[in-house]
């Protein structure tokens, strides 16, 4: 509310003091408040008065005196026709009389300190008696102030204005509190959204620095094979044959082969985590997808004299990303083929997921349960609960440690995760891993 409009519905310090010490020592009606000065409890309109009393004359002389005063006024010749009226206008008061036939004014108060829409106005109580039970009944009740008959008309005049600027004013301070209020819960908000994108961008931070710590422990192994395969070929090249030599070349091609295949991974988890990975699902021809990662593969297998296999169905299809889906395949491939023993097995193979499956949390309607097994080293219990975290420690005698493994599988969590599945790690009992996750059919899921 602006400065003018308040200096409108607002009477004076000075003058309210002048009002209350007319009322007070019944002196004359203060010069400092003129008629014409009622007109500042108008805002945009007249304020409004409510008469009810059920003598025609007292009503006919306080609309016209009130009216003249600059209010806008209703009569009512009872209570019954007051409830009734008030249930069409809202007035700023009400002058009501007490002694009336039918409902008195006291059962009138009660019903209309009831009412939701009414219990806030002011209600000035017009009585001939003056026995103090029926004032304090009146207050009781819910009544502001009260008015003796015979009235004066500037008695009248000044207690409703009182009354009225009372009332705005606590309508102003009722906007305040609100305002207030409405500020606080804002800035409560925001300091919840805040603490909560603090706790984010601490967790954040955590798992940077856990991933830091792997990447450093897969590139120590790196390094350190490379060093030492160097240093045994610098030192032993000349008492070393022509079949040792190679094999030892070949063994510094494929761990450089592994840490081209770390960097790649680094820098697809640095665009998932930080540049925000783009996100395009579509339908994907699984069997297809993944014929194409185990051909990447096939002469690494050959090599170890592996089985690599798929045992995928025609017409398998998934709704996912597929660059994703990808660098999900090619990472789990990649380990299967390097932990498998020579002469062993990889395969993949898929199925629809378990009805109501704990991992999937969905029905088998909905999704593809996926499976990458190699007959390898199988992998403890308590590397299988941790086997996906940011934690280094477990690592070293899990049976998947080094070169790039630990980057590559929190990798695969967080893109299969991504693309609303989930993946967990299994050991077989005769021996073996199997790594499984789950993909979506080829429909959206919300």
């Amino acid at each position: 509310m602006g400065d003018d409009k308040k200096e409108n519905v607002v009477i004076l310090e000075d003058e309210v003091n002048a009002l209350f010490d007319f009322l007070e020592d019944g002196s004359n009606f203060p010069e400092t408040v003129p008629t014409h000065k009622w007109e500042r409890i108008k805002e945009d309109k007249k304020a409004s008065v409510l008469i009810v009393d059920d003598n025609p004359t007292n009503l006919d002389i306080l609309v016209d005196y009130l009216e003249d005063s600059g209010f806008k006024t209703f009569a009512a010749p009872g209570g019954e026709r007051a409830l009734q009226q008030l249930k069409h206008i809202v007035p700023d008061i009400i002058l009501l009389d007490i002694m009336m036939p039918g409902i008195n004014g006291f059962e009138t108060c009660r019903q209309i300190k009831r009412s939701e829409a009414t219990k806030d106005i002011p209600v000035i109580f017009m009585t001939a008696l003056s026995e103090t039970f029926d004032k304090v009944k009146g207050f009781y009740l819910g009544a502001v102030d009260y008015i003796t008959k015979p009235f004066r008309q500037e008695e009248v005049l000044a207690r409703i204005t009182i009354q009225i600027a009372i009332r705005r004013r606590q309508k102003e301070l009722s906007q305040l509190n609100e305002g207030l209020f409405q500020s606080n819960k804002k800035v409560i908000e925001s300091n919840t959204r805040l603490s909560k994108l603090n706790i984010r961008l601490s967790q954040a931070n955590t798992a940077k620095d856990k991933m830091l710590s792997v990447i450093a422990h897969d590139m120590k192994h790196i390094f350190s094979y490379l060093t030492d395969s160097s240093e045994m070929l610098m030192a032993s090249a000349a008492e070393l044959n022509n079949s040792k030599i190679e094999d030892i070349v070949t063994s510094v091609c494929d761990t450089v082969r592994d840490a081209h295949k770390l960097m790649e991974n680094l820098v697809t988890w640095s665009d998932f985590e930080i540049r925000d990975m783009e996100f395009e699902p579509r339908a994907i021809d699984l069997r297809k997808a993944v014929s194409d990662c185990i051909f990447l593969f096939t002469e690494d297998a050959k090599q170890k004299g592996i089985n690599l296999s798929h045992h995928i169905e025609t017409d398998t299809i998934i709704h996912a990303d597929l660059n994703m889906t990808d660098m999900i395949f090619r990472n789990l491939i990649s380990n299967a083929v390097r932990f498998c023993d020579r002469g062993g097995e990889v395969k993949i193979s898929a199925l629809p997921s378990v009805p109501n499956d704990e991992r999937t949390e969905r029905t088998e309607e909905e999704f593809w349960e996926i499976s990458v097994f190699n007959t390898g080293i199988s992998i403890s219990e308590e590397i299988i609960q941790n086997v996906f975290q940011t934690d280094e420690n477990y690592k070293e005698d899990s049976g998947i440690s080094g070169k790039g493994t630990g980057i590559s599988l929190i990798l695969c969590k967080e893109l299969v995760k991504k693309n609303k599945g989930k993946i967990w790690v299994e050991h077989e009992a005769g021996g073996g891993t199997i790594f499984r996750f789950t993909l979506p059919k080829n429909h959206a899921i919300p």
